[in-house]
């Protein structure tokens, strides 16, 4: 028995809704589940800001980073001159070593 060319199609299209359905249900027991992720709120409490008392603060941090930056310079000359006595000693020591070299 022959069948006619818009029964076959119309059977085609018929069974392609069961094909993806099939497909997606492989699909789906092979794929990795991810687990969902929960998100949480924080409340912030309102910060009261008092003009006042923002201007010291900010004249209280310059004051105090001026006193920072003036004993950051202090120790970095200390340092440098440290370092400096430290060459000198050790050109002297090289010195000393030859002299007693040529001695003997």
């Amino acid at each position: 028995m022959a069948y006619s060319e818009t029964k076959i199609v119309i059977g085609g299209i018929a069974h392609i809704p069961v094909l993806i359905f099939i497909a997606n249900f492989i699909k789906g027991k092979f794929e990795v589940k991810k687990e969902t992720l929960k998100e949480t709120l924080v409340k912030e409490d309102s910060v009261k800001v008092i003009e006042a008392k923002e201007t010291l603060v900010k004249e209280d941090k310059a004051k105090a980073i001026k006193k920072l930056s003036n004993k950051l310079d202090n120790i970095e000359e200390k340092a440098d001159e440290v370092f400096e006595k430290v060459k000198k000693k050790k050109k002297d020591k090289k010195k000393k070593k030859k002299k007693d070299m040529k001695r003997d």
